[in-house]
C-alpha cells in the first residue's frame, strides 16, 4: 500500500512537471510570437491620394481613377510601397453603415499592390470627428475627437471594422496608420488616444505593423513629445515635412503665403528684402522669417533631428509620410529641394512617400495618361532603394 502511494506521488509530480514544462513552453512560444518583427520593410513610395480620400468622385469616375496599371507603373518605376489615404465619409454613411463600393476598391488596391510587389499603408486620413485643417480654418469645433469619449470610441470602432476586413492580409505586406495629422490642443491628449487605439488593435492583431505620427500635423518638431507604446517593435514612426512652405506651397491658394508672388530662392535666403517690401501687408509677418534664415541641406538635417532621435530612442523605423512640391513651383527650385531631401533620407535610412502620385503635387497626369514631370520621377529613383540601406 505504501509502495503504491509512493508510486502515485511520483507519477503526480512527473505529471505536474510535464504540465509546467508544456505551459512554460507555450508561454515562451506566445512571447516569441508577440516579439517577432514583421518583414514590412519600406524605403521609397508615394501617396495614392485624392481617390478614397479628399475627393467627391463616386461611382464609375472613382472606380476608373485608379486601376491596376497604376500599381504596375509604380513597380516598374522602382517604388516599393504606397500609402493609401481613406476617409470615413467614403467608407461609412452618417449612420455608421458601411458603403460597400469603397471597401471593394480598397481591397482591389491591396490586391494590386501585392501583385506588383508594393507594400501598402492604409491611412485613416479624415474622420468625421477630426479634420487636420479645421485648426487652420478656425473651425476647431469640428474636431470633437479630443474632447469626446464617444468620438474616441468611434475611431476605435472604425479600426475594428477595418481590421475585420483586412486582418487576413499578410503582416509583411499591409500596415495600418492610426490617423493622419492629429491636431490635439495638448500633446498628452494625442498620447492617451494613441495608447487606446494601440491597445484595441493589439487585442485584434498582435503583430500588424502600425504607423504612428506625432501631434500637430505630424510635425518633426513635436516628435519629442510623442509617447510610443513600449516593447512593440512592429511600429513605424511617421512625420511629415513641407518646409520651407514658401517654396513647397508657392502659389497654393489654400495657404496665406499663396498670395506671395515675388521670387523665391533655394538654397540660400529664400526671399530678398526687395521682394518682401513689395509683398501684401497681410502676409508680411509670415514672410519675414524667410528673409533672414539661410535654407539648405543643413537646415533640413537640423530640422529632422527630433524625429531621428525619437526613432533611435525607441529603436524603430522612421518614415516621412508626406513631402513634396506644389506643381506650379519653379522646377529648378523643386529639384534642388528634392535632391537635398533625398540625400538626408538616405543618410539616416528614412523611408518616404511623396505627396503625391497624380494630384497637384504629383508626377503623373491621370487625365492625359502621361507623366507631368518625368525628371522628378528620375530624381526620386536616383537615391537608395530598398535593401541598400
Amino acid at each position: 500500500m505504501r509502495k503504491n502511494i509512493l508510486m502515485l506521488a511520483v507519477a503526480m509530480i512527473a505529471a505536474m512537471c510535464v504540465t509546467t514544462s508544456c505551459g512554460n513552453k507555450a508561454q515562451k512560444q506566445d512571447e516569441t510570437q508577440a516579439g517577432q518583427v514583421n518583414n514590412f520593410r519600406i524605403k521609397r513610395g508615394t501617396n495614392i491620394s485624392h481617390w478614397l480620400s479628399q475627393s467627391e468622385q463616386r461611382g464609375e469616375a472613382r472606380r476608373l481613377h485608379i486601376q491596376e496599371d497604376d500599381f504596375a507603373r509604380l513597380e516598374e518605376l522602382g517604388f516599393d510601397f504606397v500609402r493609401i489615404p481613406i476617409d470615413e465619409v467614403q467608407f461609412w454613411d452618417e449612420d455608421g453603415k458601411q458603403l460597400p463600393e469603397a471597401w471593394g476598391l480598397l481591397n482591389n488596391a491591396l490586391d494590386w499592390a501585392k501583385k506588383h510587389n508594393l507594400r501598402a499603408i492604409v491611412d485613416l486620413h479624415i474622420i468625421r470627428s477630426h479634420y487636420f485643417n479645421a485648426a487652420n480654418e478656425d473651425d476647431k469645433a469640428a474636431n470633437t475627437l479630443f474632447t469626446s469619449e464617444e468620438s474616441q470610441q468611434g475611431l476605435i470602432n472604425l479600426w475594428k471594422q477595418l481590421s475585420d476586413t483586412l486582418k487576413n492580409r499578410s503582416n509583411d505586406w499591409v500596415a495600418y496608420e492610426f490617423m493622419n495629422e492629429p491636431v490635439a490642443p495638448e500633446h498628452e491628449q494625442w498620447n492617451q488616444l494613441v495608447a487606446k487605439v494601440h491597445k484595441a488593435l493589439r487585442e485584434l492583431e498582435p503583430q500588424r505593423t502600425l504607423v504612428i505620427g506625432s501631434n500637430m500635423w505630424q510635425g518633426h518638431e513635436t516628435m519629442k513629445y510623442l509617447k510610443v507604446p513600449e516593447g512593440d517593435k512592429n511600429i513605424i514612426l511617421s512625420f511629415h515635412y513641407y518646409n520651407p512652405m514658401i517654396l513647397t506651397h508657392y502659389g497654393a491658394w489654400w495657404t496665406p503665403l499663396g498670395k506671395y508672388q515675388g521670387k523665391v530662392n533655394y538654397p540660400g535666403v529664400l526671399v530678398s528684402k526687395e521682394d518682401y517690401e513689395a509683398a501684401p501687408a497681410e502676409i508680411k509677418d509670415q514672410l519675414k522669417p524667410y528673409t533672414e534664415q539661410v535654407w539648405d541641406i543643413n537646415t533640413i538635417r537640423a530640422q529632422f533631428k527630433d524625429a531621428i532621435e525619437a526613432a533611435k530612442k525607441y529603436d524603430l523605423q522612421l518614415f516621412c509620410g508626406e513631402w513634396g512640391v506644389y506643381e506650379p513651383v519653379d522646377r529648378e527650385l523643386a529639384y534642388n529641394w528634392t535632391r537635398d531631401m533625398l540625400t538626408v533620407f538616405d543618410e539616416y535610412n528614412i523611408a518616404w512617400t511623396t505627396w503625391c502620385y497624380d494630384a497637384d503635387f504629383g508626377f503623373w497626369d491621370q487625365q492625359r495618361h502621361t507623366f507631368k514631370d518625368r525628371p522628378l520621377v528620375e530624381l526620386l529613383m536616383s537615391g537608395k532603394k530598398l535593401g541598400e540601406e
